[in-house]
């Protein structure tokens, strides 16, 4: 027999569990959105720190101080008049641009092939392609310099660099493969009823279905050109109207070893156009890597 009091004891138990709940699920929002905070301050935070510095005088920049008495814009005019710094711009935007260029196109027929073509081998070939990809480029720097520098006399400039990607890069191909085996295969035999060549094909229909992941190929090949020291170093050190940024930048800071606010001025010009690309192609970039784990 059911007592008098139990309704309210009920719907009280009740109500203290829907308080509960609601507390734990503001407490997990709370917590999740922190660490969302935290991280971000933790990616944002030196970057804020290198553009304040950039705008301090000479001595602030030598204090603990961490936001400028006065705003000295004129460091970055200082910058970009410093004689060599519109050469190192032009050198790595030839770099990045035409290289980026070269892999796509020559990395997107390759990996058509190896995405719709059924032939004896394709696995193997597959393979080596993802083989490439383990294999660090220091370990074939010399034969690679001996060959541009001694064989061809290249050496002194960007061309050993850039003629390269002309003939696809590993990592393109394999990413590109990857995105392009999620384009159901339909469309493919629609053109070729059509009467559409594989080149044709490939330019008409693949390549407009395709952009997510040749936007990503090309903002991974850009930013890898971009930043790349360590190929400048060994063609181009000797010959300073050859240096990109990412080289010229420690002759910079080598040259202005005490004025941090320069050399943090000049960080920041170097930053800023990958910064502003991936800003704009972020969604791109972002499918484009999403959609190439989707098929395999």
């Amino acid at each position: 027999m059911t007592r008098p009091m139990d309704g309210p004891v009920r719907q009280a138990v009740r109500s203290a569990e829907r308080h509960t709940a609601r507390r734990r699920v503001l407490l997990e929002w709370i917590a999740v959105h922190s660490l969302g905070v935290a991280a971000a301050l933790f990616f944002t935070l030196p970057f804020v720190f290198v553009v304040l510095t950039s705008l301090m005088s000479d001595q602030q920049a030598l204090t603990r101080d961490l936001v400028p008495d006065t705003w000295e814009w004129g460091n970055y005019r200082t910058v970009l008049e410093t004689p060599g710094f519109g050469t190192w711009w032009r050198n790595t935007l030839l770099y990045a641009g035409l290289g980026t260029l070269l892999t796509v196109v020559s990395s997107l027929p390759v990996a058509y092939a190896l995405a719709t073509f059924r032939f004896r081998g394709r696995r193997l070939t597959l393979m080596l392609v993802i083989s490439m990809m383990m294999l660090p480029p220091q370990v074939i720097v010399i034969p690679m310099y001996l060959f541009w520098a001694k064989q061809l006399d290249l050496s002194g400039s960007l061309w050993p660099l850039i003629v390269p990607m002309g003939f696809g890069d590993a990592f393109s191909v394999f990413l590109l493969r990857q995105f392009l085996t999620t384009i159901p295969g339909e469309y493919l035999d629609a053109a070729r009823v059509d009467g559409c060549g594989e080149l044709r094909t490939l330019l008409g229909v693949v390549l407009p279905m395709a952009r997510p992941g040749v936007a990503a190929v090309a903002l991974f090949q850009f930013f890898y050109a971009w930043n790349d020291y360590f190929g400048p170093q060994i063609y181009a050190s000797e010959n300073p109207d050859a240096w990109t940024l990412s080289y010229g930048l420690e002759s910079f800071k080598g040259m202005h070893h005490t004025d941090w606010n320069l050399t943090m001025a000049a960080t920041v010009l170097v930053m800023a156009p990958v910064i502003l690309v991936f800003f704009f192609a972020q969604k791109a970039f972002v499918e484009g890597v999403t959609l190439t784990g989707v098929k395999g």
